[in-house]
């Protein structure tokens, strides 16, 4: 079954597995989604759930938002994003989908706004090199050629400057490591697209869709500090007593 649930960029750390490995992971908050409408083809002419994420209140939503959440039984939503390619079936208008639809080891696919990068040139924009720098050169860092005599016009696609980032961008076949269902958290081995507090949708690889791995075991570091914690109180304390002068 095809899975998805929207969230927020938190940033990257690393964790250790306990045979002291470091994975570097990407820390994504998945505060609980909403189905908030449900598309068959018999109405829209497509399958596809919507889900609402980030809660806000009424005041500072229109009434067509406050009359939509309502159909769901639920508040308003900051963002509602559309899931196709998933079986409608298996949801109901107004479910809470939360971090337990995913386990650690399986295959997803991210989906962001990359982080934009502003007008930039060739170089920097496609990688392409710069010319000399001394000896009398006069090209340093241009485009180039634009191309032959004819036909008298730039074609179509040449790489020009422009407008660097700031688009949608998918990242495929990333693993899951963990998932915190106490804080709503999901560790994603390696990096997605965008900034931090970046919206990020995560749902199951496409090309991988039955793909799950061994589940790494990691070091919990809350739970050794505990028992160093829990030693210290046991352990028996040495009286000392004062010399007198």
């Amino acid at each position: 079954m095809n899975k998805a649930i929207v969230g927020k960029k938190v940033g990257m750390t690393q964790v250790f597995t306990t045979e002291g490995k470091l994975i570097p992971v990407t820390v994504v908050s998945v505060e609980p989604n909403v189905v908030t409408q449900i598309k068959t083809t018999e109405k829209e002419g497509y399958d596809a759930i919507q889900l609402g994420f980030d809660t806000i209140t009424e005041k500072r939503s229109n009434k067509p938002e406050i009359g939509h959440a309502k159909k769901a039984n639920t508040e308003p939503k900051r963002f509602l994003k559309e899931i196709r390619g998933v079986d409608t079936n298996d949801y109901t208008l107004g479910q809470v989908i939360d971090a337990s639809i995913f386990e650690a080891g399986e295959i997803v696919d991210v989906t962001g706004i990359s982080k934009g990068k502003g007008f930039q040139g060739v170089i920097k924009r496609y990688n392409q090199s710069r010319g000399p720098m001394g000896h009398g050169s006069q090209y340093h860092r241009g485009v180039g050629s634009l191309g032959t005599m004819r036909p008298m016009h730039v074609l179509k696609g040449k790489k020009l400057p422009g407008q660097m980032g700031n688009v949608k961008s998918t990242v495929q076949n990333l693993e899951i490591v963990a998932v915190d269902l106490e804080n709503n958290i999901i560790l994603i081995k390696g990096n997605v697209p965008g900034p931090k507090k970046g919206l990020v949708q995560i749902r199951t690889a496409v090309k991988k869709p039955s793909q799950k791995n061994d589940a790494a075991d990691l070091i919990t570091y809350q739970k050794e500090s505990n028992e160093v914690i829990e030693e210290a109180v046991e352990a028996p304390v040495e009286q000392v007593e004062e010399k007198s002068e």
